[in-house]
Order: C-alpha cells, then structure tokens, then sequence
C-alpha cells in the first residue's frame, strides 16, 4: 500500500484500537492511571523516531518486523514505568490514588520540551556525542531535567484546598501551572505549523545549532503566547478549554499530515503552497477528530461536564483521548512498526525518512 492511501488506513485503524482501548480501560482508568503512563513513553518514542531516525538500537532496529517492533514496545513500556514512578515519588509526593496535577502536568510538559529539544534544537548540545545511542539516552534525560527546571516556574494555586494540595508539593513559582501548560502547547502546535513549510524554513536555513534552536523557539512562544492571549483573553476562553479547542486539534492534525501521510498530499506543490494547504487541511483534519471523539465520548466513556463547573472533565478526557492515547499509538505504529504489515516487508518512503525529524547539527 502505498500514500496517501497507507497513512490514511493507518490513521484510522490506529483510532478504532484507542477507542477500543479506551473503552476496555474504563474512565477511571483511563483518566488516570493509563493517560498518564502512556505519556511517560512519548519521549522515549520521540526519540526513537525523530533523533535516532529508528536506527538504535541496533540490536532492536535490525531485527525484522513484527519482531522490531514488539521489542521497542517493550523498551518502551520500561522507559514509561521508570518515568511514571519517578515523577509520581517526586512530583506527585508518592500519594496513594491517582496521579495528581503536579504529576501530570510536568508530564505533559516533558512531552513539549522533548519535541522543541530533539525537532528544533537538533539534540544540541548533546547530539555533540559521538555515539548515535549515548547521544539519544543523554538527549532524554536532558529533556527531564529541563522540563524539572520549567516545572519550578509553576504555581498550583488554583488546587488549594484539594485532598492532594500541600505546601511541600508546590513549586510556587510565579506563572499558574495552567498557563504554563497551555502556552506550551500551544507553542508545540506553531512549532508544527513551521514543519509544514519543507520541515521548517526559513528556520532551519539558519546553520549555527545553538542559534537556529534559540531563534525558532522563541518565535515559537512568541507567536503561542500571543495565540494563547488571543484565546484567552480576547474570546474569553478558558485556558483548558481554548487547548483542546484549538491548540490540540491543530497538533493532531499536524501529525496526521506530516508523520502518517509523510506530506504525500501536498508533495507536487510548490513548497509555499503545498504549505498553505497542509496548513488549512491540518486545521480542518484536527479540528474534525477532534469534534468526533467529542462526539463518542458519552458513547466509550459516558458523559462528562464541561468548562470550570465540571472541573474541565470533559476537556481533559478529549486531550488524553488525542494525544495521550492515540498519539502514542501513532508514535508506536510509525515508528516502531514502520506500518507494518500495511507497509509490506520494507517500510514506505515517508515512514523511513520522516517529514518531523531532527535538524541534523551543522
């Protein structure tokens, strides 16, 4: 099977398994426990994808399919449990029950920091090493400890008065957690949006690593804070509300269009075009999920309120269904399996050279 026709497939047999999926979890599960794990494997999966380009291991990447992909699942799974477990003894204070906020918002933060570190900055400094495997290892862990040090500028004021809130848990920073979070996405979302124009120039025309990184994402947070005030403040949106509103489905269809159509729809354009119009069919494709799985919930989850009256639940259900669930499977999919077996024995063009990869450092 060959693109558009292999991503498009793929696409969908992707989001039957997460409805699936979420569905046999439970809400509980789900909301909790399940959403969060998987979140803990992104990284690992970014990775693995974009910086490794799905060559390391090699013990892992030269075995054959489905064999391949089986066992960076299982790596994977193990990379997950010991960040899950870690930022729950941290973050989370090692409470019994779910996960808390504090716990899984610098989760979810992890996730951008690792996307901006390995996509826009190249791996750099640490794509510096020499050896491929140590590089990507000590990319990861640089990702964490980044993501520790942003998790200091936030504040959980908002959860005072909540079971799990205490004073020994609570970075007290001076930006609310929520803001952070959703400005971070939102900078995600414009960072894909650059992606789409021949994965991202003028950007990567820039040859100085350390510049080319700095440049790209301060315009990244420029233009998301900007988006996010709009949002926020000009429509009155909530901040959840105005993420899986806006932010969330643009990121999804971004991904869509670029990982699992490789850009195949726009190929014979001109590339200012061609970007233009992945741009809009992104909005539009992410957009359109976005309102289905609203659409399902009540149906694989039951109904949940909405807005700061039903504390976001339905909100947060719509994020963890999108990128929490379905886009680890993707992730999983692409990269590990090489869409496999719709691909056939040797993985399509777009699956082996990635349109969202690594800036290769100069």
């Amino acid at each position: 099977m060959k693109q558009p026709a292999l991503g498009v497939t793929a696409t969908l047999g992707i989001i039957l398994i997460s409805f699936l999926t979420i569905f046999a979890l439970g809400p509980e599960l789900f909301m909790n426990w399940a959403s969060y794990a998987l979140m803990g494997a992104i990284p690992f999966a970014i990775v693995v994808g974009a910086f490794w380009q799905g060559k390391e291991p090699a013990a892992i990447a030269n075995l054959g399919q489905p064999v391949r992909g089986v066992a960076y699942l299982v790596l994977a799974a193990l990379v997950a449990a010991v960040v899950s477990v870690i930022h729950w003894a941290t973050r989370g204070g090692a409470l019994p029950g779910n996960p808390i906020p504090m716990a899984v918002m610098t989760i979810i933060t992890s996730v951008v920091v690792t996307f901006f570190l390995v996509i826009v900055w190249g791996g750099w400094p640490f794509s510096l090493i020499r050896n491929k495997l140590v590089a990507g290892i000590v990319v990861l862990v640089g990702a964490y400890v980044i993501n520790a040090l942003i998790f200091q500028l936030m504040n959980f004021s908002f959860a005072q008065g909540a079971p799990f809130y205490s004073d020994a848990l609570e970075p007290g920073g001076p930006i609310s957690a929520w803001t952070v979070v959703v400005v971070m996405v939102t900078a995600l979302s414009v960072m894909f949006l650059t992606l789409h124009f021949q994965g991202g120039k003028p950007f990567t025309n820039i040859k100085s690593d350390p510049l080319r990184g700095l440049v790209w994402t301060v315009a990244c947070f420029v233009v998301g804070y900007l988006v996010f005030l709009l949002g926020t403040q000009v429509a009155g949106m909530e901040a959840p509300t105005f993420m899986v509103q806006v932010s969330i489905p643009f990121l999804f269809g971004s991904i869509v269009m670029l990982n699992m159509l490789g850009g195949s729809i726009t190929a014979k354009l001109s590339p200012v075009v061609g970007g233009i119009v992945s741009v809009v069919l992104a909005a539009i494709v992410g957009k359109l999920l976005a309102l289905g799985y609203s659409a399902l919930m009540p149906l694989v989850s039951g109904a949940m309120p909405a807005g700061p009256e039903g504390n976001f639940a339905a909100e947060l259900w719509l994020a963890n269904a999108l990128l929490a669930v379905t886009f680890p499977f993707l992730a999983f999919y692409g990269d590990f399996f090489q869409l496999w077996p719709l691909a056939g024995k040797k993985p399509a063009e777009p699956a082996a050279e990635p349109v969202v990869s690594a800036v290769e450092p100069s």
